[in-house]
């Protein structure tokens, strides 16, 4: 059964940096997509960023530029380096993996408060 671990949320500082690491186990298959997703309190689960097997990426609008989405296909890890952080970054971030299903992470709380 494909597993997806999240690690490396936290606590910073605005104007800090934050590196998310997810890693799919459980398979031997690349995942087609991965990526990471999001959701504030009171919001809805929104598209943080994403990237193919082959490196095209996706981001939202509102992380261009500051977030960069990285992969190890054969270890099947997606990564998030977060910089520049907002205190509107705050979120539950969920890892997710593509091939035929879509796989989840169970999230990692990243706050971003002075």
């Amino acid at each position: 059964q494909t597993q997806l671990v999240e690690s490396g949320g936290g606590l910073v500082q605005p104007g800090g940096s934050l590196r998310l690491s997810c890693a799919a186990s459980g398979t031997i298959l690349t995942m087609r997509v991965m990526g990471w997703y999001r959701q504030a309190p009171g919001k809805q689960r929104e598209l943080v960023a994403s990237m193919s097997s082959g490196g095209s990426t996706n981001y939202a609008d509102s992380v261009k530029g500051r977030f960069t989405i990285s992969r190890d296909n054969a270890k099947n890890m997606v990564f998030l380096q977060m910089n520049s952080l907002k205190p509107e970054d705050t979120a539950v971030y969920y890892c997710y993996a593509q091939y035929v299903l879509t796989y989840w992470g169970q999230g990692t709380q990243v706050t971003v408060s002075s």
